[in-house]
């Protein structure tokens, strides 16, 4: 995938920040947070679909990056480390507060959305999405929120790149059936 080049100007100061911060400098980190803290929150937001369980995450995130910054290289690095450590975050807290997961065949059916408003639409997607398993429904996340490609996906997740293309290949499967049974056929 294409990211549009940073300016030299604005890579520099981006780069002097984050070694301000590894020195201890609150201020620094503070606009560290700043400038990621939407993407985090986003992931989170995303993934459990509530804002206290993604505020959470995000601040144990934000800690937790704090604790190891003198392990962040770059800012690339860090925009890297940050989506990783908040996908593994968001599993895990799933997994340990063991929130409520049901099968995909045994999940209710969204009402029709015919002539329903785009935000409504927009929610019932997120709705049926949210009805994945944890680390396929972080792959969709991150392939279709971040916009990531499959091979930054498999870097972020530490899977391969294999496993990353068959988690989105059946997500997306599963996806458009459900869509489907909503809204009749659907071109994809």
């Amino acid at each position: 995938m294409h990211r549009p080049e940073r300016p030299p100007e604005e890579v520099e100061e981006r780069e002097k920040t984050l070694a301000r911060a590894k020195s201890g400098d609150q201020a620094a980190f503070a606009i560290l947070v700043r400038e990621h803290q939407s993407m985090v929150f986003s992931l989170a937001h995303y993934f459990f679909r509530n804002r206290t369980l993604a505020e959470d995450v995000a601040q144990d995130v934000f800690l937790h990056l704090y604790q190891n910054l003198g392990s962040i290289e770059s800012n690339d690095h860090m925009r890297y480390w940050l989506r990783r450590v908040t996908g593994h975050r968001c599993i895990d807290h799933a997994r340990k507060h063991k929130l409520q997961t049901v099968s995909v065949e045994d999940a209710p059916e969204p009402v029709s959305m015919f002539d329903m408003p785009d935000a409504m639409l927009r929610t019932t997607l997120r709705r049926i999405v949210a009805t994945l398993p944890e680390k396929p429904r972080l792959v969709v996340t991150l392939r279709y929120q971040e916009d990531l490609d499959p091979t930054e996906i498999a870097r972020v997740l530490d899977m391969p790149v294999n496993t990353v293309k068959s988690h989105l290949r059946r997500s997306l499967a599963i996806l458009k059936e459900k869509v489907t049974r909503c809204l009749g056929e659907v071109e994809v």
